[in-house]
């Protein structure tokens, strides 16, 4: 694969990370899925010391108080130590409120293009919404067929709720696990 190809400057997606610049993003009109081009993140460097990320962010206005998906085809070539999607609800105090990045059911190695899925609930509290695709370590992953949508609440959450508690607790040091 030559990253000559890859078209970088892409509308709506951003390149972030630990260690953006140990990775290339952007377009891959080489790799399609369905006729369509896919998304590319690839490792470029031999030793990489962090992630990179290919992704999106926007304001939670209309999602608010609703449960959503971010689903995609992933293809992978010799991944390690992992890759997955990731989703993450934030608040106006930044801390993430909800996020999932697969790591419990990561991408490894090589694999055919395989439907994944992050699903988490959107806060009324909830300032923005963060998604995409992130590669921790060597290989590369393409996606295509990105979906992000509102979904009914039998659709099972897939990563980390922060839930306040509804008042203080344990205040006299009495509970321990």
């Amino acid at each position: 694969m030559t990253t000559k190809s890859i078209q970088h400057d892409v509308p709506g997606w951003i390149t972030a990370g630990t260690r953006p610049a140990d990775y290339t993003m952007g377009v891959d009109p080489s790799v399609v899925l369905a006729g369509k081009p896919s998304g590319i993140l690839t490792c470029v460097t031999p030793d990489p010391r962090g992630f990179g990320t290919y992704m999106q962010m926007f304001d939670a206005g209309e999602y608010r108080g609703k449960r959503v998906r971010f689903s995609a085809q992933v293809k992978a070539e010799e991944v390690a130590p992992w890759a997955g999607l990731w989703m993450r609800v934030d608040a106006e105090t930044k801390d993430g409120i909800a996020f999932d990045n697969m790591q419990d059911r990561a991408i490894k190695g090589t694999q055919d293009w395989t439907w994944h899925a992050v699903v988490l609930n959107v806060a009324a509290e909830a300032s923005a919404i963060a998604f995409g695709i992130l590669l921790d370590g060597k290989g590369t992953v393409w996606i295509n067929d990105v979906r992000f949508e509102t979904v009914s609440d039998d659709v099972p959450v897939t990563g980390m709720q922060k839930q306040l508690p509804s008042g203080p607790c344990n205040l006299g040091f009495d509970e321990t696990h």
